[in-house]
């Protein structure tokens, strides 16, 4: 009984929470934003040789000269192409769901970046090309649909499970935000631990401001136990890095231990198997948060700040 009543009462936490975050300060809902979004994925899977003309017409850079149209051809009636695009289908029927939520997004990115012009999206399949599921050009937004069905598909089979678990259309906004923001922050020239921890914090905090209603874990792109680790052990992973004096190290070695995608994060010590990947991301969107709450300058003039002032100003506490 104790734990049924225990289990309502979260159930009804998480509907509050989900409500409260789904709430959108009106001025940015009030943005006009009208997406285009084109489905080359099905476009494509119903073209014929006949045909294939006017659809290379209409897609010019998916088509590049040095290919025949038999390429192409061949492509189209490829068995695993039809299985890929198939499963896609049945993911993604249509897209109004996903439409609603980048609706919601580009929203809030013509609020702080008004002069940003909203590009075209195609939607496309890739062979499950997970390095590029979202390319971001100046006038368009590709998305490999391929790369979004689900982290127990049988097409990811022979991919790692750190890198599968992120497979899903849960993480389709973020990684846009991911892929927007090399556009808004420049990477630092400063080699330093933290001049790159700061950097993803910047991502991060980009997020925080463009993905209101996504929880952490999906901007971070961890599962709930993996950010409430890393949650929990913030104070001791703080601590990690100041006792060994690795925020102005230029250690190459750092990246790959802290910074970038892996099944976990490499103290050297027997929690490791325990910990999430990309643990000094998270650091570094703490210190960024940290700054913002303490100081009132525009959002806008966080992303040219230098990693130095940031930490300084931040004067970060770790939470216990």
């Amino acid at each position: 009984m104790y734990r049924t009543t225990i289990w309502v009462f979260c159930v009804l936490c998480l509907m509050g929470a989900c409500k409260k975050e789904k709430e959108v300060p009106t001025a940015i809902a009030n943005q006009v934003v009208e997406l285009e979004v084109l489905r080359f994925d099905k476009e494509f899977a119903d073209t014929n040789p006949e045909n294939l003309s006017v659809i290379k017409e209409r897609y010019p850079y998916f088509f590049p000269p040095q290919y025949s149209d038999s390429t192409w051809i061949a492509k189209i009636q490829d068995t695993l192409q039809i299985e890929i695009r198939q499963a896609v289908d049945s993911a993604f029927a249509d897209l109004n769901d996903e439409q609603k939520e980048i609706t919601l997004l580009f929203k809030h990115i013509a609020y702080y970046f008004p002069a940003y012009t909203i590009p075209t999206i195609v939607t496309l399949t890739t062979d499950v090309d997970y390095e590029n599921r979202i390319i971001l050009t100046d006038t368009l937004l590709l998305i490999g649909l391929d790369n979004y069905l689900g982290k127990d598909h049988r097409f990811y089979g022979g991919i790692d499970r750190y890198i599968s678990k992120g497979l899903d259309k849960q993480y389709l906004e973020s990684d846009i935000v991911s892929a927007f923001s090399k556009k808004v922050i420049s990477y630092p020239r400063d080699r330093s631990f933290l001049a790159q921890m700061i950097y993803y914090g910047k991502e991060l905090y980009l997020k925080d401001l463009l993905l209101t209603w996504q929880t952490d874990a999906q901007k971070i792109g961890y599962d709930e136990e993996e950010f409430s680790w890393a949650l929990a052990n913030e104070e001791q992973i703080w601590r990690y890095f100041i006792e060994r004096e690795l925020l102005y190290s230029t250690d190459l070695k750092l990246g790959p231990r802290f910074l970038d995608p892996a099944p976990f994060s490499k103290f050297r010590l027997e929690l490791d198997n325990e910990s999430p990947g990309r643990l000094g991301r998270y650091m570094g969107w703490q210190i960024v948060r940290a700054f913002m709450d303490k100081t009132d300058i525009p959002a806008q003039e966080l992303w040219n700040l230098p990693a130095e002032t940031i930490f300084k100003e931040a004067n970060y506490k770790p939470k216990k």
